[in-house]
């Protein structure tokens, strides 16, 4: 298995460490390939109570790495990890620090209970790049803090601090740096100690209620993504980044439907 997610196995708890940390972990078609196939094969274990879900460094994900985007794969390799993360049955814990932008903020939606570190920076920059909200956000961020607070994060792809994200529900609990992933990891070991088939029908019964709903965002999504992509919004904005300046939106036409 690739090196870019690093994994340690130790008393029913699995700690999965994405590992790109010279590129703020951001995902390349290998990252999200391989946190897929780790996801997969972790359902399978019966030796894998409990998955913790963290960043090597200083930051838990940059998101999409822009740089790949356009390389052959990508956007199916992202679509089998958008599905490995839904359909993981286990506990799943994330201890997220530094930047969780895109993508890298948008998986923590999906875990069963997020630590964040004080230094935490959470963004959803999806308008800003011309796209749309991916990884069923739509639906999820509106089931955590609400309609309205979603629509407010989502419309002005706004910073989202540490104490933000705790007083929204975003994340449960906020710690130190250096001492998040370990209350992450204690927090898993309290839940390893209970039976897997216990865990994993309580997992069931708390999903249920979202499971029609995520499906028809990620279906919905999609479709506006593939209409968005390669759009003239979108390209202003690859460009901008490519020429490291601020993307100017104002005198773009709105497609006539």
């Amino acid at each position: 298995m690739s090196n870019t997610v690093l994994k340690d196995l130790k008393d029913g708890i699995l700690l999965l460490t994405l590992n790109r940390p010279e590129k703020k972990n951001s995902f390349n078609l290998e990252l999200w390939t391989s946190l897929a196939a780790e996801l997969d094969a972790a359902r399978v274990n019966d030796d894998v109570t409990v998955v913790v879900i963290t960043g090597a460094g200083s930051d838990f994900s940059a998101g999409q790495d822009l740089k790949d985007y356009g390389v052959s794969g990508a956007a199916h390799s992202y679509r089998i990890t958008e599905r490995a993360v839904v359909d993981f049955d286990k506990p799943l814990l994330a201890a997220a620090k530094g930047v969780a932008v895109g993508g890298g903020a948008t998986i923590l939606f999906h875990t069963d209970v997020l630590y964040v570190g004080e230094s935490l920076r959470m963004r959803l920059p999806f308008n800003s790049l011309g796209m749309a909200p991916e990884f069923a956000s739509s639906y999820m961020l509106q089931a955590i803090i609400g309609p309205q607070r979603a629509a407010e994060l989502l419309f002005t792809t706004e910073w989202i601090d540490a104490d933000k994200a705790l007083e929204l529900g975003i994340a449960s609990r906020k710690f130190k740096d250096d001492e998040l992933l370990a209350n992450a990891m204690a927090k898993a070991a309290e839940i390893a100690q209970l039976p897997l088939s216990s865990l994993m029908e309580t997992k069931k019964c708390l999903k249920m209620a979202h499971k029609t709903g995520i499906e028809n965002a990620l279906k919905v999504e999609q479709e506006s993504m593939d209409r968005l992509a390669g759009g003239p919004a979108s390209i202003e904005a690859m460009m901008a980044f490519m020429e490291k300046r601020k993307p100017d939106f104002r005198n773009l036409k709105k497609k006539q439907q």
